[in-house]
């Protein structure tokens, strides 16, 4: 993958691997970890892509406006996309991480079509919590969305709420992903593993809980 351009995020650049988690222990450290990578995205004209908490809706709009974001303006415009949870990960209330994956190629494919440098895509990963079927396939699928990524240089940011999520997920949820965003700062991830070795992990674990 040629990068293309530079792009500043909590402290540091992405380079190659653009595929970050990003753990914070609340909404506000994560707003202002990220405020200066959404700024930036829009000041450089690329489009930005928010998978929102719909409990969490009005605050997100809080925070772009906050951060200087006319927000009715770069919707309409098209530069801005937010879309609720609904309308992305749990479309017909279950998660499918196949249609899923499809969704972030059309997000990545129709950004480059209408001529923006780069779609800046932050996701809000507390569905994987909702009692809804698909939702114990999220590792697998983010390991799945690194063989996605390496197709654009896209930074995709997937968030997570380090209050919620166990210590044993937060640690898998690390191996999935090149690149880091922890203590508020940007890092290559020295637990990642690739994704055909992790996928074949997952399926042993698989096959021991069938076995027991």
């Amino acid at each position: 993958m040629e990068t293309n351009g530079s792009v500043r995020c909590a402290g540091g650049v992405l380079a190659q691997h653009r595929h970050v988690c990003a753990f914070f222990s609340s909404v506000e450290e994560q707003h202002r970890v990220l405020r200066s990578f959404l700024k930036d995205g829009f000041e450089r004209g690329d489009k930005a892509v928010h998978l929102v908490n719909p409990d969490l809706w009005e605050d997100h709009l809080g925070w772009l406006a906050e951060a200087g974001i006319d927000v009715a303006q770069a919707r309409d415009t098209g530069q801005l996309d937010l879309r609720r949870w609904q309308d992305a990960q749990l479309r017909g209330d279950r998660f499918d991480q196949d249609a899923m994956l499809a969704l972030l190629e059309e997000i990545f494919q129709s950004g480059a079509a209408a001529g923006y440098p780069l779609t800046r895509l932050i996701g809000q990963m507390e569905w994987a919590l909702a009692d809804r079927p698909g939702v114990e396939d999220l590792l697998e699928f983010e390991a799945r969305v690194n063989y996605l990524m390496i197709k654009y240089d896209d930074p995709a940011i997937c968030t997570y709420d380090l209050s919620k999520f166990s210590a044993s997920v937060v640690m898998d949820i690390m191996r999935t992903h090149p690149v880091v965003i922890i203590g508020g700062v940007l890092q290559e991830n020295p637990f990642f593993v690739p994704p055909d070795q992790f996928l074949l992990e997952i399926r042993e674990r698989r096959r021991s809980a069938r076995a027991q």
